[in-house]
């Protein structure tokens, strides 16, 4: 999920109750709930899809992190001790107490990732296989006026000085997990139907996808592969559950040559097929030779016709030399 949604977890965790358990309590909580993306500044160094979502998301990241975390947080407390700018009615600041939250925020991490069409590998460096919950499209505004609701009002209750001011808080995060919880029931219920409505029109796909869309939780974009091709359409749920096919199969190209030399001679591409689910592929006679433009059906109709994708040109080699430009 985007960070704001991250964040707003670890907020919820803190105004329900928890941040009562130690000084920095809240800092602790939203920092751990975004600590696995710093793998994020892979980007610097030219890193993107297959560096996402790995190492720092996996068992050996989930331990290690936070230990690092309580003791950052601890050393800055103290820090300010020494300078005289601790502010006076923070509480104390107890390590065990810190890590245990630090431990809870992060944990919220992979199992908010988990939850898109991106995927996750949450068993990095122990497995590389890619997880995938199919529930929420990435940035999900219900998801962030529900729970910013419930710490506003948790918030202004703890100002009233009213009792049990973490509740709208916690209500907050019950609904959200009930509202998760149906939406990936009726996520698999529209793939049910739309493979039913499949046969009956002929077509048995081997793999189909009842995919999240923004805004609108009664809504699936479909994505059906039949082996070679792959199908798309929309699910509704509202005024009745109906699935509508496009009638048009696009071809997935991606048992041409081509494609495995490109991925042979260039990095972008061979980490965009790793990463990717449903790949499919443009291949176009160029003067240099052939181009490969890649994409992945989940986020687009054609190759190349959204943001996520890869390009290069595999040149013409009669003598078996040559150099790959890419684009």
């Amino acid at each position: 999920m985007d960070n704001l949604a991250h964040t707003l977890v670890g907020a919820a965790l803190a105004q329900a109750g928890l941040k009562r358990r130690t000084g920095l309590g809240t800092a602790t909580l939203m920092i751990a709930a975004n600590l696995p993306d710093l793998d994020a500044f892979g980007l610097l160094v030219g890193e993107n899809l297959a560096w996402r979502r790995g190492w720092t998301h996996g068992p050996p990241a989930l331990l290690l992190l936070p230990l690092l975390l309580a003791a950052v947080m601890v050393a800055f407390d103290r820090w300010q001790m020494r300078r005289g700018t601790r502010p006076q009615d923070r509480p104390a600041v107890r390590f065990g107490a810190v890590l245990a939250l630090a431990y809870i925020g992060i944990a919220t991490h992979p199992l908010l990732d988990f939850l898109n069409t991106y995927g996750i590998r949450c068993l990095m460096p122990l497995s590389e296989r890619w997880f995938y919950g199919d529930t929420l499209f990435i940035i999900d505004v219900w998801l962030w006026i529900v729970l910013g609701a419930g710490i506003w009002l948790s918030r202004r209750w703890e100002s009233r000085g009213k009792p049990h001011a973490g509740r709208p808080a916690l209500v907050a995060l019950l609904l959200m997990a009930g509202y998760g919880a149906a939406m990936m029931a009726a996520g698999r219920a529209a793939e049910h139907l739309a493979a039913r409505d499949l046969a009956a029109r002929g077509i048995r796909p081997q793999r189909i996808l009842a995919s999240p869309v923004p805004v609108d939780p009664f809504r699936r974009r479909m994505l059906f592969d039949t082996g070679d091709r792959y199908g798309f359409g929309d699910f509704r749920w509202v005024p009745g559950p109906r699935f509508e096919p496009e009638p048009e199969l696009v071809p997935t190209n991606m048992d041409h040559p081509a494609i495995a030399e490109a991925a042979r001679r260039s990095k972008p591409v061979a980490d965009f097929l790793y990463w990717s689910r449903f790949p499919f592929a443009r291949i176009t006679p160029v003067a240099e030779g052939t181009e490969v433009v890649l994409g992945d059906a989940r986020f687009e109709s054609r190759p190349g016709g959204g943001r996520l994708g890869a390009r290069a040109v595999v040149p013409r080699q009669a003598d078996g030399a040559g150099t790959l430009a890419e684009r």
